[in-house]
């Protein structure tokens, strides 16, 4: 199946327009699929899904995973992961991260829609991991062959932790150490893969190195060069691949309500 694929920038992103993800053919799932290996996000709006068609649509990819962490997960739907912000509850992502990559298989992908938006701002930035890598140069490049980075839920997740609780999630869900640079499974491409959320060091150099290493990275994903961003509306859907991007919400939509839905879809160890 042909879809009509608009790219927003030169390096990431595309809206595909005269879809319905209530109601999708293999044709369909599988051009969706190319399309999202091709631009890494993909934007779909006007997308008015139950809450059942949003869970169906995701496992057209692969296993949906439960969050662990994630707070508002409806009890009927575990795989639902609600964020919301409100005046009271002030809450955004704000900061270059790749979902759950504590764990030793991170995300294949995630898939959000839009609930409740703000009249104005709220807006979400991607970032393609893999332009940021080939911008480093070759002696970057050389540089961070073959090294690892510890990634670890307890910067973010440690304080929903229960301390009667916090040993057994520790053993569950240990420190992962995943490539700096990872390799794309199906693509074969190679990206950067420590953000700020959950990467506490880079594993085997000392703290200086450790530091230095991670900002120059850092500074590569904010390259407004490698980088996208999305204004949502009320049944916006954006579908990232985990495995070569970044992203980044907003917070500059106070007081106004932001609610968003995200199922996540499971994938493979990083190499």
């Amino acid at each position: 199946m042909e879809l009509h694929v608009h790219p927003l920038t030169a390096a990431i992103g595309a809206e595909i327009a005269d879809v319905d993800l209530a109601q999708v053919d293999d044709a369909t799932v599988e051009a969706i699929h190319k399309a999202l290996l091709d631009h890494k996000v993909l934007f779909f709006r006007n997308q008015h899904l139950s809450v059942e068609e949003h869970i169906a649509f995701g496992r057209h990819f692969g296993e949906l995973e439960v969050h662990p962490f994630a707070n508002g997960v409806p009890h009927e739907h575990p795989e639902l992961v609600v964020i919301e912000s409100t005046a009271e509850r002030p809450y955004a992502a704000e900061n270059w991260h790749s979902d759950v990559t504590w764990r030793k298989a991170p995300s294949l992908g995630s898939i959000l829609r839009a609930r409740v938006v703000p009249p104005v701002g709220g807006d979400t930035c991607f970032a393609n991991t893999e332009a940021a890598y080939q911008s480093l140069g070759p002696e970057w490049q050389e540089r961070l062959e073959g090294l690892t980075a510890s990634h670890d839920y307890m910067r973010v997740f440690g304080a929903r932790v229960p301390e009667d609780e916090r040993e057994a999630m520790r053993e569950k869900y240990p420190v992962a150490h995943h490539p700096v640079i990872r390799t794309h499974p199906e693509t074969g491409a190679r990206g950067i893969y420590t953000n700020t959320s959950f990467v506490t060091q880079i594993d085997d150099v000392d703290e200086a190195e450790s530091r230095a290493i991670l900002q120059r990275l850092e500074r590569a994903i904010m390259s407004p060069n490698v980088q996208c961003r999305f204004r949502w509306e009320v049944d916006s859907i954006a579908f990232w691949d985990n495995r070569c991007t970044q992203h980044f919400a907003t917070s500059d939509f106070w007081p106004e309500r932001r609610r968003v839905e995200r199922v996540t879809i499971v994938g493979e160890e990083p190499f």
